[in-house]
């Protein structure tokens, strides 16, 4: 069924109070549902949800966007939203919390009586930490378990468990000090306790660790699900794949907004926001780009005489400017993508800028002759192709160096080097690189001015 003849059938059922929404369920996965919730008017999401389940809803919620879900549970009453919260997973409830206003919060916690006590547990952790992102609802057994009592228990508690793959084994002090598949556990011969048959080298881990290394962790072992553990081993619960994958959305997005000086703006409803909310986010870094070309106008400014002297000198501002530009935003990329993914580690980034410096030499050199030769036989004026050619050079190295060196010290600081890979290297490399320009011109053709 496509999704306009869903959308079509779900608001005649709407209109019907028709409550017989189980062939749904079973033909359109809760996602493609959750689409079609957000094309539906505040008043008719508030029927559809009076004809959902407890369950039905939840499986829709926790395929919505933040944003969607906080509005959604605007229009529903406090007993239904607390309802629904409770048919949640605690990680997706927890987020969900975190993202009402705190009075809501509250409220809807004390309604949710035995569920409340994990949800605050998830809380209290930073958003972005394992902590804020893991799942409760893990499976974990002591090591004198045997396989077929194991099994047996996996049959009671896994409809209530994340993820069924993984069976994490347990002390007596709920440390974590093994794992096996539940491809192992099915192979092993029945009487075989977990201990004999568990890998003892866990991966796993620290309940504060920032998500964006979880994710990279996960992705390295190829894993479904990674255990959450705190200071003394005790496991505390799980971060799955599905979680992994809006991580590494969530951190893309940030960066490519960050890239482009628009803040935190992967929070905000694109097509629901105010004008002012957007312009409070994507104005401050257009100003500074701003101060940046009014700075630029000066320094061509400074040197009116000698534009006025050799008019010829204008036709090379574009190309210098642009290579720069090209330049410093090939570097800050490369570097800034090296320590998003890892491969840059913080102890190698002042290696990683020497080389830099290297490749920027080479990189100037070849771009400086291939310009000087050009502007030399174009306006058949060697002293003009060499000022072209030396400016080339110096603004390309230093481009290259810009490019690098700012994020590596925002980086350095704790600060998210993307932001530096936008209007901030933009505007140092458009001053710098018309200021050497204009001064090789007035050093190399004084006798002109």
């Amino acid at each position: 069924m496509s999704m306009q003849k869903s959308l079509q059938k779900i608001l005649k059922m709407i209109k019907e109070r028709d409550t017989n929404l189980q062939e749904f369920f079973q033909n359109l996965h809760p996602s493609d549902f959750a689409e079609i919730v957000e094309d539906l008017s505040d008043e008719q999401k508030a029927d559809l949800f009076e004809l959902l389940s407890d369950e039905e809803a939840a499986m829709v919620i926790q395929e919505m966007e933040d944003i969607e879900q906080v509005d959604l549970f605007q229009l529903l009453s406090r007993k239904r939203a607390s309802a629904i919260l409770k048919e949640m997973s605690t990680d997706d409830a927890a987020d969900l919390l975190a993202e009402l206003p705190e009075d809501e919060a509250k409220e809807l916690l004390t309604l949710i009586d035995e569920d409340a006590e994990d949800i605050r547990g998830l809380l209290k952790y930073r958003k972005d930490s394992a902590g804020g992102i893991m799942a409760t609802e893990f499976i974990s057994f002591p090591e004198n378990m045997t396989v077929e009592e194991t099994i047996r228990r996996l049959r009671e508690i896994a409809p209530e468990a994340e993820t069924v793959y993984y069976v994490y084994v347990v002390d007596e002090e709920a440390r974590l000090i093994g794992v096996l598949s539940l491809r192992e556990l099915i192979v092993s011969p029945d009487g075989t306790r977990l201990s004999e048959i568990m890998r003892k080298n866990v991966v796993h881990v620290a309940v504060d660790l920032d998500q964006e290394e979880v994710a990279r962790l996960v992705s390295k072992y190829d894993l479904l699900a990674v255990p959450v553990v705190d200071d003394d081993q005790r496991l505390l619960g799980i971060v799955t794949v599905d979680d992994i994958l809006d991580v590494l959305e969530e951190e893309v997005t940030e960066d490519i907004y960050r890239r482009v000086g628009v803040a935190e703006l992967e929070s905000v409803d694109l097509v629901g926001a105010s004008v002012s909310s957007l312009l409070r986010r994507r104005l401050p870094w257009l100003l500074i780009t701003l101060v940046g070309g009014l700075i630029v106008g000066s320094v061509i400014q400074a040197y009116e005489e000698a534009l006025m002297a050799v008019a010829a000198l204008v036709f090379f501002i574009p190309v210098i400017m642009d290579m720069g530009g090209n330049v410093a935003t090939q570097s800050s990329t490369v570097f800034v993508r090296g320590v998003a993914t890892g491969e840059i580690e913080r102890s190698e980034m002042w290696g990683y800028f020497f080389r830099e410096i290297r490749v920027a030499l080479i990189m100037g050199v070849v771009c400086g002759v291939t310009a000087s030769l050009a502007a030399g036989m174009w306006q058949a004026d060697p002293i003009l192709g060499a000022v072209v050619g030396i400016a080339m050079f110096s603004t390309v190295t230093f481009a290259a160096i810009i490019g690098t060196l700012v994020p590596l010290i925002l980086s350095r600081m704790g600060v998210d080097p993307a932001y530096a890979s936008g209007p901030l290297v933009t505007s140092i490399k458009d001053a710098t690189g018309l200021l050497i320009y204009f001064s090789i011109a007035v050093h190399l053709m004084a006798d002109r001015f």
